[in-house]
């Protein structure tokens, strides 16, 4: 669909989605929970709980990507993976996306979900990027250098 910009293209997104269509769109966004309280933001306060309805009756998953300095001079990959379980899309629904995060950190060899800071984690340990450029675009430095320390590196 390209890139979900206004409330017209994003409502003819979920539209689309509601007849049953596979629909990939692009949002300019920094994480996969920003990504949803954008497209919920978009439209005023009094269709924003219709909105996330049809958001978490909708929406499959969400990937937000960053590319970072590799250490061998070219780019890495580092990914956010969110799959809206029934209990991501209970949390949209009721519009309670800050738990959304704590949700995507626990538990991913059931879910598939990754958040950017584990990701960023698997790149230092499998030598991809270095520290420095990992923490350059960490959305949480803090909690990136917990994940080393626990590591043990």
């Amino acid at each position: 669909m390209g890139e979900l910009r206004d409330l017209e293209t994003i409502e003819a997104a979920l539209k689309i989605a509601e007849t049953g269509h596979l629909v990939l769109a692009t949002l300019h966004t920094n994480s996969a929970i920003q990504s949803i309280t954008r497209m919920v933001g978009v439209f005023p306060p009094e269709q924003q709980e219709r909105i996330r309805l049809q958001l978490s009756m909708t929406l499959n998953g969400v990937l937000s990507q960053r590319l970072i300095p590799a250490r061998d001079g070219g780019l890495s990959l580092a990914t956010e993976l969110l799959f809206l379980t029934p209990n991501i899309r209970n949390l949209i629904r009721e519009n309670k996306l800050h738990q959304v995060y704590g949700m995507m950190q626990v538990g991913q060899d059931k879910s598939g979900m990754q958040t950017m800071n584990q990701s960023l984690l698997n790149l230092i340990m499998r030598r991809k990027v270095d520290v420095r450029s990992a923490f350059a675009v960490s959305p949480d430095p803090e909690e990136l250098d917990q994940l080393l320390t626990k590591a043990g590196l």
